[in-house]
């Protein structure tokens, strides 16, 4: 697979420095201009002055671009035809010359190919409610079955229908590590009521488990579900009838596929007059910080 490597990435790897991957999806689509450039400087800054180095990863110009420049990003985070990129479309996507966000999938899938084993994303995609009738599952599902990594996330977007989710997640043999938890973080809350995950208690922890995971011979990543902090949550209880109140919305939209997520997002950024927001870059930071410090613990031990 043909990458471009920003000169801080290429160097990095090559010295097996630490190096954390972050999608772009979440500034392609995910928040709202100026506030989406903001995320991706400050989650660049906080890897840095830790001494990690931050791969944004994203399709710019028909190239997969792992790292990308301070213009690069404005690039992608202002105009407006950047394409939503899942797994299933990189081909075309570099075939078409398409500027576009990956998506969590996308991202996993050109970090494992770049040798990158600790990627942080906001929450991860999965079954959607009603997929029953719909069969709409995302592909993060099968990606995390499939690709060898660490993933740090804060549970599955609230959208979602959780428990599925999660039963999915278990189907598929994704190991699933709750930081400091045992019940499943809900995104935009700590709760969701869906308790019995293996708790781990520091970023070492997460470390060992997917070492011992890659030596029993097991391919698919180590997901690791970090609840947003007290202080920035939506509890479940506020949150949950805005988020019904979306999906209505986009019922009678006739919305669906890989629109749904961001018409639902901006849905609920209105009627919540733009406090989901905060939260959604509270978690995304949160979780950049929890992959800085398990890349750190993976590279000292290597």
């Amino acid at each position: 697979m043909k990458i471009r490597f920003s000169a801080e990435v290429e160097s990095s790897l090559a010295a097996g420095m630490p190096v954390l991957a972050l999608e772009s999806t979440i500034i392609t689509h995910g928040m709202p201009h100026p506030d989406n450039i903001e995320f991706a400087l400050e989650a660049e800054s906080n890897c840095r002055q830790q001494g990690v180095v931050p791969a944004i990863i994203a399709i710019v110009k028909g190239e997969c671009c792992v790292g990308l420049e301070k213009a690069q990003i404005e690039f992608i985070g202002k105009d407006v035809s950047t394409k939503k990129v899942s797994r299933r479309e990189l081909g075309v996507a570099i075939s078409k010359n398409w500027s576009g966000g990956t998506t969590v999938s996308a991202t996993m899938h050109i970090a494992h190919q770049s040798g990158i084993s600790v990627f942080s994303t906001g929450g991860i995609g999965g079954v959607h409610r009603g997929a029953k009738k719909t069969f709409d599952v995302s592909q993060d599902l099968i990606a995390l079955s499939q690709i060898p990594m660490v993933v740090v996330s804060a549970g599955a977007k609230a959208i979602l229908d959780l428990p599925k989710t999660l039963e999915a997640l278990e189907t598929l043999g994704v190991p699933v590590l709750g930081f400091k938890t045992n019940e499943f973080p809900a995104f935009y809350s700590q709760k969701s009521g869906l308790c019995g995950l293996l708790r781990i208690e520091n970023p070492g922890e997460a470390a060992r488990v997917y070492r011992k995971n890659m030596e029993a011979g097991l391919t698919a990543s180590t997901l690791v579900v970090n609840p947003v902090p007290e202080k920035n949550e939506i509890p479940d209880n506020e949150i949950k009838k805005i988020i019904n109140d979306a999906i209505n919305g986009a019922i009678e939209n006739k919305i669906k596929g890989k629109d749904l997520t961001p018409f639902l997002l901006k849905e609920i950024l209105k009627k919540t007059s733009g406090r989901s927001l905060e939260t959604n870059k509270a978690l995304a930071i949160n979780n950049v910080s929890l992959g800085i410090k398990i890349s750190k613990e993976l590279s000292s031990s290597s």
